[in-house]
């Protein structure tokens, strides 16, 4: 009887202390892990909500880049963290879709290992070609594909970049040999020196080479032309049907994260994505800002593996 009282005791304690912790929540910085390199879309888009996110939470937020293996590296990290808030993750459907479906043996378990907080929004990607090469539309890239197999590399710094890659070669009927990085920025640096021939690039880290001219646009995946380059076509009117955007953002928590601490998380990120100066530093990204509650995420990301096990599957891509 008095063992039994005692961990009522204990645990009534443990519950006050938890409660109370949430009261004060933030109380220190947050570090918010971003899974992809410094420069990347990923961080570009971070950094437009993070400084108004801080202001909202009354606390620092300390960005930090733990690229590689897809987003599996940060996405582990988060899996493993104390669920107090303080640990954050904004991620994307690399390590959250991508990830179970890429690797044999995941290190984590998207719908278990994570709370969902808030769904940031979808973007977008271009086919982007280096100018020494003699095309000038989709259709001149793939003849010229055509009549030089294996010569023509693509870069992939993400998934949905290998997911592009491969069903541009898939679709295209083309042999085009597919080269991994760790992120856009190494990605692009190799575009524009020629080691690789193209790559499907974020607005992040390819607009001012477009308009330099150093690298030229030949579609964008979107079901609509973006505002950014509004001459390129999409990949439906540049040629190929059946590309799909599956490149989206969402900010998540190690799982258990106390329910008070996620209201207060979703509620300021939504406070933060309806804000009219974020919303265009977005939209410059060809990012449609979405927000909603932790439930309306939790659907996205037991869709989006739906989504993304056919794409992979359809792409002919197997776990490595």
């Amino acid at each position: 009887m008095y063992k039994r009282i005692m961990t009522y005791v204990a645990a009534g304690t443990l519950a006050l202390a938890s409660a109370a912790a949430c009261a004060q929540y933030p109380d220190k910085p947050i570090r918010l892990i971003i899974p992809f390199p410094a420069g990347s879309v990923t961080d570009t888009l971070t950094r437009a909500i993070a400084p108004k996110l801080s202001q909202r939470l009354g606390q620092n937020i300390i960005i930090e880049n733990k690229a590689g293996a897809n987003g599996a590296i940060a996405g582990q990290l988060i899996a493993r963290a104390a669920p107090d808030g303080y640990t954050l993750m904004m991620g994307t459907n690399s390590p959250l879709a991508g990830v179970p479906f890429l690797m044999k043996d995941p290190p984590y378990n998207v719908l278990t290992d994570f709370t969902p907080i808030g769904f940031i929004g979808n973007f977008t990607h271009f086919l982007l070609v280096n100018q020494e090469l003699p095309v000038k539309n989709l259709n001149e890239l793939l003849a010229y594909a055509r009549a030089n197999p294996g010569k023509l590399n693509f870069g992939s710094g993400h998934t949905a970049a290998l997911i592009y890659g491969t069903q541009l070669k898939t679709l295209g009927k083309v042999d085009i040999v597919q080269v991994s990085y760790k992120g856009e920025p190494e990605q692009t640096a190799d575009l524009l020196a020629n080691r690789i021939q193209l790559a499907f690039t974020s607005p992040a880290t390819s607009t001012g080479f477009i308009k330099d001219n150093r690298l030229r646009a030949l579609g964008v995946v979107l079901d609509k032309r973006s505002p950014i380059f509004p001459d390129v076509p999409t990949m439906t009117e540049a040629g190929l049907s059946n590309f799909t955007n599956i490149s989206w953002m969402a900010l998540v928590g190690p799982a258990k994260l106390p329910r008070p601490i996620v209201d207060l998380l979703n509620k300021e990120l939504n406070t933060v994505l309806n804000m009219p100066e974020v919303r265009e530093q977005l939209a410059r990204q060809s990012m449609e800002s979405a927000g909603g509650s932790p439930e309306d995420l939790d659907k996205i990301l037991k869709d989006q593996l739906v989504v993304w096990k056919k794409a992979l599957d359809s792409a002919g891509i197997k776990p490595e």
